[in-house]
């Protein structure tokens, strides 16, 4: 399955780029985990920061970032088989779940919930 992982990103970080390089982190973290289950891993940011780089984009929160950061999660779900949320204050996290749920597609708060993960 191609599994999004949603997180806190820029949430709490007051845009402070170390703060956000470490909530990456935390984001990655389960990504091998989820590799040797057989699924592969998906992350928003993965995606909208090379996109925004390209962009021009020269500032967290900036037009091009609104523009692009959120919307590309949401495509991104259009092609997701599953959500795994981890932990932490995140309105686009949240959003990301809001939309898997209307779609009807499973979202899991817990690693070893997702199927084929020991």
């Amino acid at each position: 399955m191609l599994i999004l992982i949603a997180g806190p990103y820029r949430s709490g970080t007051g845009d402070d780029p170390e703060k956000m390089a470490a909530n990456l982190k935390v984001l990655e973290a389960p990504s091998y985990a989820l590799f040797k289950a057989g699924h592969v891993p998906m992350i928003g940011e993965w995606v909208a920061l090379p996109v925004w780089h390209a962009a021009g984009g020269s500032h967290v929160g900036d037009g091009l970032y609104e523009e692009i950061f959120h919307p590309v999660a949401g495509r991104l779900l259009a092609l997701c088989d599953g959500v795994l949320r981890l932990p932490g204050a995140s309105k686009g996290a949240d959003n990301d779940v809001r939309i898997a749920r209307e779609r009807g597609i499973p979202v899991w708060t817990r690693l070893e919930d997702v199927p084929g993960v020991a």
